[in-house]
């Protein structure tokens, strides 16, 4: 199979017809059938129906458009990532990020990238779960860290660490008899007055989910979706939270938030590094991934992102 015959074959399924196609690409109509008919040979199957009005796609047919586009795009690809191959990486890369990701990696990746690829320009941008997915699918950002992938459209995902969520609260009005630290049963929870993000954001959507399966049901007296505001009800004492170590780092830091691991049922979720594969990939962008994928190692590592490598 040849990458011409590939083109040809696609320059047929849109015109609908040999002699528009023919004048699209630039060659004659005899030597189009000829490459047509070759191609429906090497693949063993006819990809389209003639008749006197043109041509339309057999059912073979309209599964060879999709991935012959695949493979241009592929093709396209290898030849980019050859000719970048020797370049200094330089350029703008937008990397959109939750807000409890963002809180613990957008500084230390900002700085790393200043320091080892002083011509890349990183756009962070912090977001919702929702807004970030359609601009993937939009292909107006380079990449993305994704704790829920369902519903994209076109997804590379790779999977950088495993984080358990806390139970959250001040730590002069911990209400257990054990101290901040040790692990707490969800089922501890049930009289607790929370706070927690809405149902159309992911933490709440993994929670709710979790809670049903073991028949649990939370006491959620307020519903906010900003993790900022959500720590400053909490350290004010109006209402306990769950949240991930890396949303509330900074608060349990400075001694105004303590925390618990929640157990029996734990709340696990994967982070995820994600980007669009039909969009194109700079050499920026590949040297962006590549430290991030380091940078997240090292933070783990370290314990500033509590979780578990995988």
């Amino acid at each position: 199979m040849e990458l011409k015959q590939i083109k040809y074959f696609l320059a047929i399924a849109e015109h609908g017809s040999l002699a528009a196609a023919a004048e699209a690409v630039g060659i004659a109509q005899p030597s189009i059938s000829v490459q047509l008919k070759n191609l429906e040979g090497r693949l063993g199957t006819q990809l389209f129906i003639r008749s006197p009005r043109g041509v339309t796609l057999t059912d073979a047919g309209s599964v060879f458009v999709e991935r012959a586009h695949e493979i241009l795009d592929a093709v396209d690809r290898a030849k980019r990532d050859v000719r970048q191959a020797g370049e200094t990486p330089s350029g703008k890369v937008v990397f959109g990020f939750p807000s409890s990701v963002s809180m613990v990696l957008s500084v230390p990746l900002a700085e790393t990238i200043r320091l080892n690829l002083p011509e890349v320009r990183l756009r962070a941008v912090d977001a919702m779960s929702g807004f970030i997915k359609e601009w993937l699918d939009e292909e107006t950002i380079d990449l993305a860290i994704l704790y829920e992938t369902t519903g994209l459209k076109n997804a590379e995902i790779t999977t950088l660490l495993e984080e358990d969520l806390h139970f959250y609260a001040p730590p002069d009005l911990w209400p257990f008899e054990t101290p901040p630290g040790e692990p707490i049963r969800l089922d501890d929870l049930r009289e607790l007055e929370l706070v927690l993000p809405s149902k159309s954001h992911g933490l709440r959507m993994l929670i709710d989910r979790v809670c049903r399966a073991a028949g649990v049901h939370l006491n959620v007296v307020v519903e906010m979706d900003s993790l900022t505001q959500i720590k400053s009800l909490v350290q004010r004492g109006s209402a306990f939270t769950i949240l991930a170590p890396a949303a509330a780092g900074d608060f349990e830091e400075r001694g105004e938030l303590a925390s618990s691991v929640i157990i029996d049922p734990k709340f696990t979720r994967a982070v995820q590094l994600v980007r669009n594969p039909k969009h194109v990939r700079t050499r920026a962008a590949l040297e962006v991934e590549r430290t991030t994928i380091s940078v997240v190692q090292e933070l783990v590592e370290r314990g500033i992102w509590r979780g578990r490598l995988t």
